[in-house]
């Protein structure tokens, strides 16, 4: 019996990867979560695990060669003929009636036909508006059009009489998305100017992208053109802050880790999506809907030789100071050695992205879709701070909330980063609610 191990979903965002190393041979005999292959992604590079034990029949794989989700990676001859595992090559040739016309598993190697869904990126060069176009169509739909990024006046109506409803315009976004996706089945295609001849002026060297650098490139053009950003500024004092950290930062490398202000955000952040679910949340333009999330997966934007990469904390609520540096720590240490596990990359809900350790006073980091919000922090400074009638220096710490505005408004950003500071600040601000 043939079975056919098909490439898993790698996470949000992540349509494939490119192969770099086989890890079987015909003939072999796999375990169930035996490893099949390594797959670089835009965020690490990971083992495929084989989900059926069985004889590798067929390696439908090459290092170097890109492979996508949905993708066939092996045939497996199974061991028995009376498993309950499907005959896929027979479904194929004899598909059910409800079945669809086109197998699952030949669909999911032409992602070129059949490309995942995704929020749309439209580009209004391939499709001018008809010149004199009147658009008849509801204030709701043109601002559902405005949210999901199409150009309302190239949207044909369905309905008789010209009049242009939401099912229009989603169905215009799915059509523009198939029509402009790129090779891998992503994000469209990026468009840009034609670069001038730069050796005309002095000595050049062009060197090819990385796989993170190249998916990075292709997740914060889609981020930043389909999500209207918004950044506000605040700054905590952590004067006493730093004394707790100081005091106790002992106890925590006794366990064996270490006492960072990444850690106490972390926790902090946890507790602040509690308190404001909207940035707990992701958008779906498409169904007009917003999905609320009940897990709280902090992510750390950890720099690395390869790129930036953002593994997640899992269930921070749940944790306490001392397993969250614990954590942290692992999950830095893996991110620079490219060793990071997909389940970490995977359900985050916000994102950290802390160079306090670099420097600066606050920049606008872009928020990673599907999430709707991401919290920046740049390098405490002392400052005068008056107080009580007087100067006094104060340890300030500055951060910068990015944020969906098509979810969040501008007033609950403002209160969501103040108590942030506040808690920060004192922290028996918790028992306050």
């Amino acid at each position: 019996m043939s079975i056919n191990v098909i490439l898993p979903e790698l996470g949000e965002n992540i349509t494939g990867g490119t192969v770099t190393a086989i890890l079987v041979n015909v003939g072999d005999t796999v375990d169930l979560e035996q490893p099949l292959l390594e797959l670089e992604t835009d965020k690490a590079v990971v083992e495929v695990p084989s989900s059926e034990a069985g004889v590798v029949a067929e390696i439908n794989a090459k290092e170097g060669e890109k492979l996508n989700v949905g993708e066939i990676v092996v045939v497996l001859n199974g061991a028995a003929s009376n498993s309950s595992v499907p005959d896929v090559s027979k479904e194929e040739v004899a598909p059910e009636p409800e079945a669809p016309t086109s197998p699952e598993p030949a669909a999911a190697s032409e992602p070129d036909e059949s490309p995942p869904v995704s929020r749309p990126v439209v580009s209004k060069e391939e499709l001018p508006p008809p010149a004199g176009k009147t658009v008849r169509a509801a204030p709701s739909v043109r601002k559902l059009a405005r949210e999901i990024g199409v150009d309302i006046s190239v949207v044909s109506p369905e309905a008789p009489g010209g009049r242009i409803s939401a099912e229009d315009v989603k169905k215009h976004a799915k059509q523009i998305l198939t029509s402009t996706a790129g090779p891998s089945g992503g994000a469209a295609t990026v468009t840009s100017l034609p670069l001038p001849d730069f050796s005309k002026y002095g000595s050049v060297r062009h060197e090819e992208m990385s796989q993170v650098r190249k998916m990075t490139m292709e997740s914060m053009t889609r981020s930043w053109t389909t999500i209207p950003h918004v950044t506000q500024n605040d700054k905590a004092d952590v004067t006493e802050l730093e004394k707790f950290r100081k005091q106790k930062g002992k106890q925590i490398q006794a366990a064996g880790a270490k006492l960072t202000a990444t850690a106490i955000l972390v926790k902090v952040l946890a507790e602040a999506l509690k308190r404001f679910p909207e940035f707990n949340s992701s958008i779906d333009p498409a169904k007009e809907e917003i999905v609320f999330k009940e897990y709280y997966h902090v992510g750390v934007a950890v720099d690395t030789p390869a790129g930036l990469l953002v593994p997640n904390i899992k269930d921070v609520d749940q944790k306490n100071l001392v397993d969250i540096s614990l954590e942290l720590m692992g999950l830095s240490e893996r991110a620079r050695e490219r060793k990071t596990k997909l389940a970490e990359l995977q359900g985050t809900c916000m994102t950290i992205t802390n160079l306090g350790g670099i420097g600066g006073t606050s920049f606008t980091p872009i928020v990673n879709a599907p999430e709707v919000a991401i919290l920046g922090v740049s390098r405490s400074a002392m400052e005068p701070v008056y107080i009580d009638g007087e100067f006094q220096p104060r340890m300030m710490m500055p951060m910068s909330l990015s944020y969906d505005h098509r979810v969040i408004d501008g007033a609950n950003a403002a209160r969501f980063l103040r108590w942030i500071c506040e808690v920060l600040e004192q922290p028996l601000t918790l028992f306050l609610d």
